[in-house]
């Protein structure tokens, strides 16, 4: 069964139990929309200080290979989700397959 849905599309910051992106469809004014809000803020907050973290970590002192893991996982999960918030807000690079006029498969 496929559903048609008219209004924006936006992405969220989160994902589904089943591990599948959620999506919220509206202009984007609600409760949902300010919580997606509120939890991208807080993310990149967080890619902000790992990237510090990062700057002083790698400025000159010997790191150990565990603290050098430790950096790139939260490195990755920081770009993960910077490039979530890039394609919700339309600034991501299309996915093959994808148009950039907001179809997402929903």
């Amino acid at each position: 069964m496929t559903e048609e849905h008219h209004g924006p599309v936006r992405l969220l910051p989160w994902s589904g139990p089943d591990g599948k992106p959620c999506y919220l469809v509206g202009e984007g004014g609600g409760y949902v929309s300010r919580v997606a809000d509120e939890i991208e803020g807080v993310q990149l907050g967080m890619a902000d200080a790992i990237l510090g973290h990062a700057e002083d970590m790698l400025g000159g002192r010997r790191v150990t290979s565990r603290e050098l893991r430790f950096l790139a996982r939260g490195l990755a999960d920081a770009l993960r989700d910077v490039r979530r918030i890039a394609e919700s807000r339309g600034l991501g690079r299309p996915r093959r397959g994808r148009e950039r006029d907001g179809n997402c498969g929903v």
